[in-house]
């Protein structure tokens, strides 16, 4: 069994009270390791070694050596990209062909701020003075300090490095605080950190659960100057409300109940193959994953049927087997929660298209947190199922009859984190677009991501962007120097 310890200035160290939890694998529910999980103390220690790193040589480092350390830093994740991807897979049993291009993404997330970096303007102006000589105001970006890091399951790698790559770029010191689910690859990481070369104390991770545990210590430490969150938004609020003693700033990426349109003049083999991936991909755990999918009237029967054609082929199993496409949820926990919905589901007269249940799994398998993938229809858009975020392998279709229907029934919603709409009229795809509350749409596409532009949610999906300088706005802060001439 693993023994995964908490990483503080530049080591691994076991929690100072000796606390540690089991990791369960979600393929059968067992123990795979044993993670010390950090105390208050701990949390402390990480946040003064970081603290400790701003104020020695890291912070004063020039942006081009910076940015060459992580480039080392993704040079050594590619070198050990394997391990990275068997850490993803034990974690969450997602299938290798899912983990491959997200932990390959972790390391295109330091390449890409690395560059990012050195090229983001800031601002220069001459401004008039009554005595007419003028004066000089321009602006110099400074690091806005040690940043608490708090990490989901879902795409542990991706998630983490797509906030860890900038904040480190921009000069910054992390604490992590991975999920408790998933604590392989952030420990990885560490190991890389110091293969790289990268300063001690930049760089540190603590283990443990949410409140009255590490992630409470950590949002609530007085010397903690920014937090950075994915995952579900009530635990998003209760960040808020920490990083508000201090007035200190958040980003958050939280919830999303998203959804797809499609018109009936879409390429439906396009719009199928998106709306599998969008349904299905990582067994639903995507935040950007569309589990509300509105079709035109005269198209509604033709997709629906080949949707459900589509899902019931898609096999179910371990990541051993390459030609799994569905692995289980992330724990037991977490298919109580999706099958609960699909009780629902059927509670509130859904029509079960396909799915709706657990897959019978040969041996010890059986034991995982399997789930079928699920398509349903014949619900209101009020239902339970249709407005609250399940993040399971399922997707509820509805028909819709005119463009200003739909676009009101899809922004009916608490949320608004991203949408796909699909159609082969341009000019319908810019108008439709531009009405969706949403912070990402695609046109004919979906997950199709370019790292510099910017990403973030809506409503109760979040506050704040990130991606490519739109990330530097918030791990840096802006010093405006006034020069009278």
């Amino acid at each position: 069994m693993l023994d995964i310890r908490n990483f503080i200035d530049g080591q691994f160290v076991p929690g100072s009270d000796g606390k540690a939890f089991d990791k369960r694998s979600p393929l059968n529910d067992k123990a795979i390791a044993r993670v010390s999980e950090a105390s208050r103390a701990d949390v402390d220690r990480a946040v003064t070694a970081a603290r400790a790193a701003l104020e020695g040589p890291w912070r004063k480092l020039p942006v081009g050596d910076r940015a060459g350390l992580l480039l080392k830093v993704a040079g050594e994740m590619t070198r050990r990209h394997a391990d990275f991807v068997d850490a993803e897979v034990a974690d969450t049993g997602m299938p290798r062909v899912v983990a491959n291009p997200m932990c390959a993404r972790g390391a295109a997330n330091f390449k890409t701020f690395a560059e990012v970096v050195k090229t983001v303007p800031t601002e220069f102006f001459e401004t008039p003075t009554p005595d007419g000589r003028g004066a000089l105001n321009y602006a110099i970006r400074r690091p806005v300090g040690v940043v608490g890091v708090v990490c989901p399951w879902n795409a542990p790698l991706l998630l983490m490095t797509w906030k860890v790559g900038p904040a480190l770029a921009c000069g910054n010191a992390v604490v992590v605080k991975p999920s408790e689910e998933t604590p392989q690859t952030a420990a990885l990481l560490a190991e890389v950190m110091n293969a790289a070369g990268v300063p001690k104390g930049v760089y540190n991770v603590v283990n443990g659960f949410g409140p009255n545990s590490t992630g409470e210590f950590l949002t609530t430490h007085p010397k903690v100057d920014a937090i950075t969150f994915t995952g579900e938004t009530r635990t998003g609020e209760a960040i808020m409300k920490a990083a508000a003693v201090g007035a200190r700033p958040v980003s958050l990426e939280m919830g999303g109940k998203n959804a797809a349109i499609v018109f009936a003049d879409a390429d439906l083999e396009a719009a199928i193959e998106g709306t599998m991936r969008s349904a299905f991909s990582n067994t639903g755990q995507v935040c950007l994953g569309t589990e509300r999918v509105y079709v035109e009237r005269p198209l509604f029967e033709k997709f629906v049927a080949t949707l459900k054609a589509a899902a019931e082929k898609l096999r179910v199993g371990p990541p051993s087997d390459p030609a799994s496409r569905i692995g289980p949820l992330i724990s037991r926990e977490h298919q109580r929660k999706v099958l609960s919905y699909y009780a629902k589901a059927v509670e509130a007269g859904a029509t079960v298209v396909t799915g709706g249940g657990v897959p019978e799994m040969p041996g010890d398998l059986a034991g995982g947190a399997w789930v079928q993938p699920t398509i349903w229809t014949g619900l209101p858009d009020d239902s339970a199922v249709c407005t609250e975020e399940i993040f399971g392998p399922c997707c509820h279709v509805f028909p819709f009859d005119a463009e200003a229907e739909v676009i009101e029934r899809a922004n009916a919603t608490d949320y608004g984190l991203s949408a796909a709409v699909w159609t082969r009229d341009l000019a319908r795809a810019h108008r439709v677009a531009a009405e969706i509350e949403a912070g990402i749409v695609w046109v004919n596409s979906w997950f199709l991501r370019d790292l510099r532009t910017a990403f973030g949610g809506s409503k109760h999906s979040g506050i704040g962007r990130e991606g490519g300088v739109h990330s530097l706005e918030f791990y840096t802060e802006l010093k405006n120097v006034c020069v009278k001439l």
